[in-house]
């Protein structure tokens, strides 16, 4: 499970995208969110796939692991995709089978949110498989400072961010491991049906959430015995530096936003 897992997890590279700040990473992907909504066409789809797609190979992180550890999220776009085929009913007649009439609007509306999943989630994994957890936190932090000026908590804010994306694969684990014990004790959490397999799952949730309050109480004791008090006065080991790949990767995403525009409708 650990194998493929994607969600929290970080893989230590040496390529473009990971030597970039974490600043400029998180205003790209913030950035890339909002221009996925530009696209209204053919062309600006695959203008947004090949994109995602360029930035998938210069981060040296293989497609097939990324397919592979996002499955869940292929299957519920490919679920999406089904509901626009068969609720969509706008357009010419393209296929017709007598249960199931396939419009011309519902394949395209299909095909379109489907892809702009994809891309999302594409480019939001590649965010955190090429930057530590702890440089995600230092990154929103700095951005947030202005923040402060509202007496809003933002060093805390970018703690249980990390902490959450710090603890997803340690969960993933230990779920992992719940699951080997009870299925050398005898428990099948994939046979019969689904009434039985959902009773199934209740032993299983029980420990973990068990195991998942211990690991907090223990890293609030940690944290409180280390004489953790909040942001005040805090200094940093690591001090972020913006270079000019920082500015290139912005003006880059920029170019992008313009052809969208550009072949916009």
């Amino acid at each position: 499970m650990m194998e493929k897992m994607i969600f929290g997890r970080y893989i230590p590279g040496d390529s473009f995208v990971h030597m970039l700040d974490p600043r400029s990473k998180l205003i790209f992907v913030f950035a890339f969110i909002i221009v996925v909504f530009l696209a209204n066409n053919a062309a600006t789809y695959a203008l947004l796939l090949a994109f995602t797609l360029f930035v998938v190979f210069i981060s040296r992180i293989r497609l097939y692991f990324l397919i592979n550890g996002l499955k869940p999220v292929i299957i519920l776009m490919i679920f999406t995709f089904l509901l626009h085929i068969i609720f969509t009913r706008e357009g010419d007649i393209i296929l017709d089978l007598g249960f199931l009439k396939i419009y011309e609007e519902g394949l395209k509306q299909g095909i379109f949110i489907s892809v702009r999943f994809l891309v999302l989630v594409f480019m939001t994994s590649v965010l955190t498989l090429t930057t530590s957890p702890i440089s995600i936190t230092d990154g929103i932090e700095v951005l947030l400072n202005p923040l402060k000026k509202l007496k809003l908590p933002v060093h805390e804010l970018a703690l249980m961010m990390s902490i959450s994306l710090r603890f997803i694969p340690t969960l993933m684990d230990e779920t992992d491991k719940i699951m080997k014990a009870q299925m050398a004790r005898g428990s099948d959490l994939s046979a019969g049906p689904l009434k039985d397999r959902l009773k199934a799952v209740v032993p299983l949730l029980v420990p973990l959430f068990v195991s998942a309050f211990k690991r907090a109480e223990d890293l609030a004791t940690a944290m409180e015995v280390r004489g953790y008090r909040g942001g005040e006065g805090r200094t940093r080991y690591r001090k972020l530096k913006w270079d000019m790949q920082d500015t290139l990767s912005l003006v880059i995403l920029a170019g992008v936003t313009a052809l969208l525009f550009y072949f916009r409708k």
